[in-house]
């Protein structure tokens, strides 16, 4: 019988593991069952945070910039640059994970980080941008980014508005005649697992704004001024599938840059390679945290499945919960998956021990399937 060659796609652990750790566990694993087992890693990502680190797993050089964080502070940013290519996390600049524990400011955090972000990667030679947006503390509608980039909104004063979604309430002239030209010949991809619009019952406000803080009186105020805002830039673009990703800066970029929608699962298999990877491999483990119904609405999991299904090859997952029927994980592609709550009960020493846990569901994974 040929030795399997694995290919391990996952996304991170939220909390516990990032998806090289978790590549290194699952192969460790399978190697203590099967040692001459050929495995190669491809840490995936959806768009969401993690995106950069996943990009420099598989080749991207990591760079850096210094830019103003969601608060209005400096703070450090990673993008990754490969040729003319480069990945432009927007939460490396305006993320939740710039603000401090129990500090939010759901009213007034700015994009404008990822606007000089973006700027960074066009100064590095990039060509095309892969703008990968999630996990954002702002829901200002891309305002804040296009400030950053030249544009002025301004008050009946002819002052410039505050920062944040709050202060567009305020907005009495967008103007855009001022944006900087870097950008004008870049293809920017805007790469989410989100279609929401940007306003509305299903729009960035409502869906996202408490998880950013946002109490129902801030969503209220939030979802009128990013209208008003639209109202101004371009009311169309507002419906747009990503135009409500990471806070509306999806809008932003929509209405204002020339992006284009995609898939954040489906551009990042592209920028990693991971057609040709597919290609060699008899065997594919995916995996995230959660397998839950998210899962199956362009996370990273559905993707890597998806394709290998189409493939011909049979994939099964790792996670640390699964909320998912064996119906549903067929339908998505995944033969079985293996949850590390199964292994520990308790969800604390769960997130705690992933590592070892991890290890342990690649070698039941060895035994059921590669021995």
């Amino acid at each position: 019988m040929e030795t399997a060659r694995v290919l391990v796609a996952a996304d991170k652990f939220k909390g516990s593991l990032t998806a090289v750790q978790v590549a290194e566990r699952v192969t460790a694993g399978l190697r203590r069952v099967v040692p001459d087992v050929r495995v190669e890693t491809l840490p995936v990502a959806d768009g969401g945070d993690g995106t950069v680190a996943a990009a420099v797993a598989a080749g991207f050089e990591r760079r850096e910039a210094r830019v103003t964080g969601p608060l209005g502070d400096p703070v450090t940013a990673a993008y990754a640059v490969r040729g003319t290519t480069a990945v432009v996390e927007m939460a490396e600049a305006s993320g939740l994970q710039h603000l401090p524990d129990g500090v939010f400011a759901p009213l007034t955090a700015t994009t404008y980080g990822s606007g000089e972000l973006l700027l960074a990667a066009a100064e590095a030679g990039a060509r095309t941008i892969v703008f990968g947006v999630g996990g954002s503390a702002t829901t200002d509608g891309g305002a804040g980014m296009l400030a950053a980039l030249g544009a002025r909104f301004l008050d009946a004063d002819g002052k410039p508005v505050g920062p944040g979604g709050g202060g567009l309430a305020d907005l009495a002239e967008a103007d855009l005649s001022g944006l900087d030209t870097r950008l004008a010949g870049i293809d920017l991809i805007l790469a989410s697992d989100v279609d929401n619009p940007l306003t509305g019952p299903k729009g960035a406000p409502e869906v996202y704004g408490r998880q950013k803080g946002a109490t129902e009186a801030d969503i209220a105020v939030l979802d009128a001024a990013l209208a008003h805002y639209a109202s101004l830039l371009g009311p169309e673009q507002a419906e747009l599938p990503g135009a409500g990703a990471a806070g509306g800066i999806g809008y932003g970029a929509l209405v204002a840059l020339g992006a284009r929608f995609r898939p954040g699962i489906e551009v990042m298999l592209d920028v990693l390679g991971f057609a040709p990877a597919l290609e060699r491999a008899t065997f594919v483990i995916t995996g995230e945290g959660s397998l839950d119904a998210q899962t199956l609405h362009g996370k990273a999991p559905a993707g890597v499945a998806a394709a290998a299904r189409a493939a011909g090859v049979d994939v099964v997952a790792v996670c640390g919960r699964l909320a998912l029927a064996p119906e549903a994980l067929e339908g998505a592609g995944i033969r079985r998956a293996y949850a590390l709550l199964d292994l520990e009960p308790d969800p604390a020493v769960c997130m705690a021990e992933a590592g070892p846990l991890l290890e342990r569901a690649a070698e039941s994974i060895a035994r059921d399937f590669l021995v």
